[in-house]
C-alpha cells in the first residue's frame, strides 16, 4: 500500500462544513465594498523578489525570515506573495491605473509566509485587503476605517473589537524619533532581550512592538513619537481623529503602535480584539505615500489595510455569531428505476422554475429508510418521495424533515408553488 500523501504544515483544507461560513464572510465582504464604490483587482501569486524586497524592506522579518522565495527555470528569484499591497501598487504602476487619477481597489486571496503555524496563523493564510490611491487628505483615511467599522457590524461583532490609531509622520519626522529611540535604547541595551538588540539597529520602531513584557515596561520611558510629527502630519492626525469622533466612532491613540512593514508612513490602525484570549489583532493599515514611487511609480497618496480571513473566521466560530441556511433546501427520494429515470429531468425542470432553490436529487439507489436516512444526513427541509406509482399517477410525496406537518402528496405541477411558498417562509 503506497504511503498516503498528506497537506504541507500549515497549509491547510477547507473542508465542506467549513465552507459555508467561508462562502459568506466572502459574499459579506464583496457586498460592504461594493456599497463604497471599491472594485475588485487581482494580481498573480507569484512575483519578482525584488517586489517585495523593495516594499516591505530587507531587514523585515518577513523577508529575511519568511518568504517562500525559490529560482525559475530562467534563473529568476521569483516570490510567493506573502501580503497584497506591493502587487496592488506593482499593477497599478504596470497598468497606467495612478498616476493622476483616483483609485479605490480591493482584492481577496491566499499569501505565503513561512514562519510557525499556530491557531488562526498559517504558512498559506487568506487576506481581504482595500487600497486607495491619488487621495492624499485624512478624508479617505476615515472612509477606509468606516468600513471596517461597517464590517464588524454586518459581522454581528462591533462590540468585539476595539480600534486603536496613531501617526508615523512624515519620513523625515519618523527617522528624526528614529534617531532618538535608538539613543534611548543604547543607553538601556542591557535590559533588551536579544532580538530587540537586533531591531535597534536594523528597524528600531519595532521595538515598540515587543511582546516581551520587561521591554515594554522599559519603553514605558522611550521618547513619544507624537512629540516629533512635523506640523503638516499634526493637522492630518487631529482632523482624522474629529472626523472618526463624528462619525460616532470610538478609538484609542496608542503612540507605540507601529506597523511591521517600512513603507507606512502618517495614519496607522489596528483593530484589536481579547475575544480569542491575549489581545489580537484581526485588521490593520496605515497610509504608505512613499511606496508608488519607491516601486519605479510617480509620487501617489495611498492608504489602505488587510485583515486576515483566518482569523476573523475563527472569531466568528468561537462567538457562534452566524447561523447559516442549510446547505440543501430539498432532497428528492427516488424509488425504482421509472422513477429514477424521472426523478433527474424533474429535478432540472425545479431548478428553472423555482429561483435559489438547493435540491439534492438521490443517487445510487436504496430503500426509502436508507434515502430518509440521507435526506435528514444533507439537512433538507423537506425531502420528496417519488416511486413508480407516483410517476404514473404524476404526484409527489412530501415529508417535512424539521417541522411537524403531515405529509402531503402533490402533484406534480403544484410542486414549484409549494416550494416557492415554503422557500419564502424559511428564508
Amino acid at each position: 500500500m503506497s504511503k498516503q500523501i498528506q497537506a504541507i504544515r500549515g497549509m491547510n483544507d477547507c473542508l465542506p462544513e467549513q465552507s459555508g461560513l467561508w462562502q459568506w464572510v466572502e459574499q459579506t465582504i464583496r457586498e460592504v465594498v461594493k456599497s463604497y464604490g471599491y472594485q475588485e483587482i487581482r494580481t498573480p501569486i507569484v512575483e519578482s523578489t525584488e517586489l517585495f524586497k523593495r516594499s516591505i524592506g530587507e531587514v523585515t522579518d518577513i523577508v529575511e525570515k519568511e518568504m517562500y522565495t525559490f529560482e525559475d527555470r530562467n534563473g529568476d528569484s521569483l516570490t510567493l506573495r506573502p501580503e497584497g499591497t506591493a502587487s496592488c501598487v506593482r499593477a497599478g504602476n504596470e497598468h497606467g491605473l495612478l498616476y493622476n487619477q483616483q483609485q479605490r481597489l480591493w482584492y481577496m486571496g491566499p499569501m505565503f509566509r513561512h514562519e510557525r503555524p499556530q491557531k488562526g496563523r498559517y504558512r498559506q493564510f487568506h487576506q481581504f485587503g482595500v487600497e486607495t490611491f491619488g487621495l492624499p487628505g485624512p478624508d479617505i483615511d476615515v472612509e477606509v476605517i468606516l468600513m471596517t467599522a461597517r464590517l464588524w457590524q454586518k459581522f454581528g461583532m462591533a462590540d468585539k473589537v476595539s480600534l486603536e490609531i496613531n501617526s508615523l509622520g512624515s519620513s523625515e519626522a519618523r527617522a528624526n524619533y528614529r534617531d532618538a529611540l535608538v539613543a534611548f535604547l543604547s543607553q538601556h541595551a542591557e535590559q533588551l532581550d536579544e532580538d530587540s538588540k537586533r531591531r535597534m539597529t536594523t528597524n528600531p520602531l519595532r521595538v515598540l512592538d515587543s511582546k516581551n513584557p520587561e521591554v515594554q515596561v522599559l519603553l514605558k520611558d522611550a521618547p513619544d513619537l507624537l512629540d516629533y510629527l512635523d506640523e503638516e502630519s499634526k493637522q492630518h492626525f487631529e482632523l482624522l481623529c474629529e472626523r472618526l469622533t463624528q462619525a460616532g466612532i470610538q478609538y484609542r491613540v496608542n503612540s507605540r503602535l507601529v506597523r511591521g512593514l517600512d513603507y507606512y508612513n502618517r495614519t496607522v490602525f489596528e483593530w484589536v480584539t481579547d475575544a480569542l484570549g491575549a489581545q489580537g489583532t484581526v485588521c490593520a493599515g496605515g497610509r504608505y505615500d512613499g511606496l508608488v514611487e519607491q516601486l519605479g511609480g510617480k509620487g501617489t497618496p495611498a492608504v489602505g489595510f488587510a485583515m486576515g480571513l483566518e482569523r476573523l473566521v475563527l472569531l466568528l466560530e468561537s462567538l457562534q455569531l452566524v447561523q447559516l441556511p442549510a446547505e440543501v433546501d430539498v432532497y428528492l427520494s427516488l424509488l425504482g428505476e421509472k422513477a429514477e429515470a424521472f426523478g433527474l429531468t424533474l429535478a432540472e425542470s425545479l431548478r428553472d422554475a423555482v429561483p435559489g432553490i438547493k435540491l439534492q436529487t438521490h443517487c445510487g439507489g436504496g430503500n426509502l429508510k436508507k434515502q430518509m436516512k440521507r435526506a435528514d444526513k444533507s439537512g433538507a427541509g423537506i425531502a420528496l418521495v417519488i416511486g413508480e406509482q407516483e410517476v404514473d399517477a404524476g404526484v409527489a410525496g412530501v415529508k417535512y424533515l424539521r417541522e411537524d406537518k403531515p405529509q402531503l402528496q402533490v402533484s406534480i405541477e403544484q410542486l414549484p408553488s409549494l416550494l416557492s411558498d415554503e422557500l419564502k417562509q424559511n428564508h
